[in-house]
């Protein structure tokens, strides 16, 4: 329907110092003045950017993020409408940053511990609803409400093997895949399954800095931890080969793609020295390929497991950064002789697992929908990581230093300052970690400290307070 008046908006008078900054809060507060009504539909980015005389992707931007808070709805063929359920806010319109408090400002859906998680509000929900509808139809009618396969469904495994042989170059069959709760299970399953096959071995060697969960996992599966050391190419291999000249490992666990926390990407002789590796000391790879989706730069490199002599190669991977944590569906990838023993272990502890939840992804992969919902996040992920880096370099200038990650959700900070204690009551309030989180041995300079900074759950708008406050606290 046709509008019979033209939505006039003006940025001139605006205090803000972007225009990203300028149209989202003046829309904001045309909405909550009630001149713009719910319902209302607004001008296309192409007419609004003429009108405004800036660039098309800035309203694009603005558009995309405010329906990420809740304020528009997007309709396909039709356009961009204000939402008619409102987001249900405490504070009025954002007023000057310096007079923001940023506890008051960043929603609770993004207090927990900011990582590197996606943005849950801009999941899909309308075909999620629909594939989860459909899937308990398919149970109910076929009566398949009772315990299955504890490989997982054979629906979604089908899915799955399609998708890493067209997106990830892993040739692989049905036997050799296993759905399980989330890569954090895949990594339990596989310390518990290692502990039976490497019985005389009782190490298993992580990175310098590590994902704190696994390294707990291998701790209560009875491990001794040796960590290895971490440069601009990943883990180092020479390093490795001395450890392994003294030590009988059980496994490697690594995190390839985006190493977690620092984000560098294993570079493919590295790869291939830690296959080899494998094959000359006999220990297994674990390989958490945990944000494999969001790459942005170029091609990423293939997984470990694509590669050859990749025979001892454990592949963990997961649907969770897809959309969000709660969705707990991820899998594994590796030997028959390994996925039969988990196979045996999940009868124990998890039985079937979630059917409803396995046919309802295996549709929307299925169909395409997950694909096309990763392309459309790898674009606002991409722009968010470039916005937080400038933010960081504009606003710390010379005390900042950070290497743009090729791709992932998360940033590995430098500040070229002193570390206070009192530094940690604003990180924990903001729920960001330090390098001294990591349990690694080796901290850095007392002139100079790391975080690791998620910025795929933040709009540009909170990307841009919360670096501010930590402008505040650090150098102010």
């Amino acid at each position: 329907m046709r509008q019979p008046w033209k939505i006039r908006l003006h940025l001139e008078d605006r205090e803000e110092k972007t225009l990203f900054l300028k149209l989202a809060n003046q829309i904001i507060q045309e909405i909550l003045s009630g001149r713009i009504t719910q319902a209302t539909r607004l001008p296309g980015s192409r007419t609004l950017a003429d009108e405004l005389g800036i660039n098309r992707k800035t309203v694009q931007s603005v558009y995309e993020d405010l329906e990420a808070q809740g304020w528009l709805v997007s309709k396909a063929r039709q356009g961009t409408f204000v939402s008619e359920n409102l987001p249900d806010l405490k504070v009025q319109p954002l007023p000057r940053l310096e007079q923001v408090d940023i506890t008051a400002v960043l929603p609770t859906q993004v207090l927990i511990k900011n990582d590197g998680v996606p943005d849950n509000r801009l999941i899909p929900y309308e075909l999620f609803s629909r594939a989860y509808r459909h899937a308990l139809i398919q149970v109910t009618r076929h009566q398949t409400m009772g315990y299955g396969d504890p490989q997982g469904s054979l629906e979604l495994r089908q899915a799955l093997l399609k998708m890493l042989s067209m997106e990830r170059f892993i040739q692989t069959s049905m036997e050799n895949i296993c759905v399980v709760r989330g890569s954090q299970m895949g990594i339990f399953l596989a310390a518990r399954v290692l502990a039976q096959h490497q019985s005389q071995r009782h190490i298993i060697v992580v990175e310098q800095w590590a994902y704190p969960p696994a390294v707990e996992t291998f701790l209560s599966n009875h491990y001794q931890i040796i960590r290895v050391r971490l440069d601009k190419h990943g883990l180092d291999t020479d390093h490795l080969t001395e450890i392994l000249s003294s030590h009988a490992v059980a496994a490697v666990y690594t995190t390839p793609h985006h190493q977690y926390p620092t984000t560098v990407t294993m570079s493919m002789n590295r790869r291939l020295k830690l296959l080899e590796l494998s094959k000359a000391f006999d220990f297994y790879i674990i390989e958490d390929d945990y944000d494999h989706e969001f790459h942005y730069d170029s091609r990423p490199i293939p997984p470990l497991i694509s590669l050859p002599a990749a025979d001892k190669v454990i592949h963990i991977g997961s649907l969770s950064k897809v959309f969000a944590p709660s969705l707990r569906i991820g899998y594994v990838v590796t030997n028959v002789q390994i996925i039969q023993a988990m196979k045996q272990d999940i009868l124990l502890i998890d039985k079937q697992g979630n059917a409803i939840t396995e046919l309802a992804m295996a549709e929307l992969m299925q169909q395409g929908e997950i694909k096309r919902h990763i392309r459309k996040m790898r674009k606002i992920y991409q722009q968010r990581r470039d916005f937080a880096v400038r933010a960081f370099q504009q606003t710390f200038k010379e005390w900042v230093e950070i290497a743009p990650p090729a791709g992932g959700m998360a940033l590995w900070v430098k500040f070229k300052l002193p570390f206070q204690q009192q530094f940690l009551t604003v990180l924990k309030q903001l729920h960001i970690d330090s390098e001294y989180d990591f349990g690694s041995e080796w901290h850095h300079s007392d002139h100079s400290f790391y975080i690791r900074f998620g910025f795929a759950a933040l709009t540009e708008l909170e990307i841009r307070q919360t670096v501010e406050k930590l402008y505040q606290v650090f150098v102010s």
